[in-house]
């Protein structure tokens, strides 16, 4: 088993309401003079049932309550056309402050495991936000004082359940080197890929998503954890599991074209959840002689509101157990990848009972489930 011995979360500097961020939107779009609607009236509608109050973004160059805060990065749209910067732009920025992002939330992972930079034998590095080479990984190493001969993995693009592939690959080193220290790190910049024009499924992933990282520092276990205030929290990894739902291909698709990379979130997700998940979750805590109602934490990827909501029903959640993930949606967005991590730090700074089920969904559409105990 793999043992969760450090964990650090990092928020970009400012941030932005969500007030503010839909008066943001607005200059994104230029309605079409032949199209009879408000769209202002819309946007600002759309990012009130996202379920979010405030966002950090690296973009940002103050932090504002209610209104639209300074950022020089999105020019006002033009046309009806004009669909903002181009990806080399946004993918320049990744490269200049994705990095520093990911250090602090490792440094804080590191100081909280008690653990020697130069004893880290494996980085894994987690993102679908962007890509450079060198990249974070390389910059970690030099930042950090890895040993240069440290094992590195990246898992890209693997969408909002990225952090959750990682600590698979993580649990693998565990049990295939009982000398491995791991240090995985997710980090996004996702309010890179803001999207232009009025296209409603673009618009409500831009009313959800914003920027951080989180890491975790691990090492096999034969057992449950050690003693420790640390490790009297949810700290072992027992299990893993992935499901793809059948011909759900097109429901939730990431893509990177001319002008960023570009979501896209179907209506029918929640009702697919609804349908599908409860099999999957039976069949993976079936394994451990489990049930649903043997899982008193959870933490769910918040993809949307709606999504969480499905994924309550499906499970029989109960409005305390839906709330750490409701609380980090709120306060922070979705993150995409790190944002389990910091759901699982709500759950370890509450001393939260386990076992408990971590889960996310994916473009495919794809469930990633971890099974987590003290």
């Amino acid at each position: 088993m793999f043992e969760i011995v450090g964990l650090g979360t990092a928020l970009p500097e400012h941030s932005i309401s969500q007030a503010g961020a839909a008066t943001f939107a607005t200059t994104c779009v230029v309605p079409d003079a032949n199209e009879d609607r408000n769209t202002s009236a819309l946007i600002q509608a759309l990012y009130r049932r996202a379920g979010v109050q405030s966002r950090h973004s690296v973009l940002l160059e103050s932090s504002s309550d209610g209104e639209a805060t300074a950022e020089r990065f999105y020019r006002f749209a033009k046309s009806p056309e004009d669909r903002g910067p181009s990806t080399a732009e946004r993918m320049r920025r990744y490269e200049a402050d994705a990095p520093q992002l990911a250090a602090t939330a490792c440094q804080k992972a590191l100081v909280s495991a008690s653990v020697d930079p130069k004893s880290v034998t494996h980085l894994i590095t987690v993102s679908c936000s962007g890509f450079s080479a060198p990249g974070v990984d390389l910059f970690l190493i030099r930042a950090l004082g890895l040993q240069n001969s440290v094992s590195r993995t990246h898992v890209g693009f693997m969408g909002c359940h990225g952090a959750l592939n990682g600590l698979r690959v993580a649990h693998a080193f565990a049990q295939a080197d009982p000398n491995a220290v791991v240090l995985l790190c997710a980090v996004e910049l996702c309010t890179l890929h803001h999207q232009y024009g009025w296209d409603p499924q673009k618009i409500v992933a831009n009313s959800l998503f914003a920027d951080g990282a989180a890491a975790v520092v691990g090492r096999a276990t034969n057992g449950p954890s050690s003693g420790g205030s640390a490790h009297s929290r949810l700290s072992t990894l027992v299990s893993n599991a992935s499901y793809v739902i059948p011909d759900t291909a097109e429901m939730m698709t990431w893509n990177i074209r001319d002008a960023g990379f570009e979501m896209t979130l179907s209506a029918e997700v929640p009702n697919i959840i609804t349908r599908f998940l409860p099999g999957v979750l039976a069949e993976f805590l079936g394994r451990h002689g489990l049930k649903t109602s043997d899982i008193p934490s959870w933490g769910i990827h918040p993809g949307g509101p709606r999504i969480l909501t499905a994924t309550a029903e499906a499970a029989g959640l109960t409005d305390e157990q839906l709330a750490p993930s409701l609380g980090i949606l709120r306060r922070c967005g979705n993150m995409s990848s790190p944002t389990i991590l910091f759901i699982l730090n709500e759950l370890r700074q509450a001393n939260a009972s386990g076992p408990t089920v971590l889960l996310g969904f994916g473009p495919g559409l794809n469930v990633e489930l971890a099974l987590l105990n003290k």
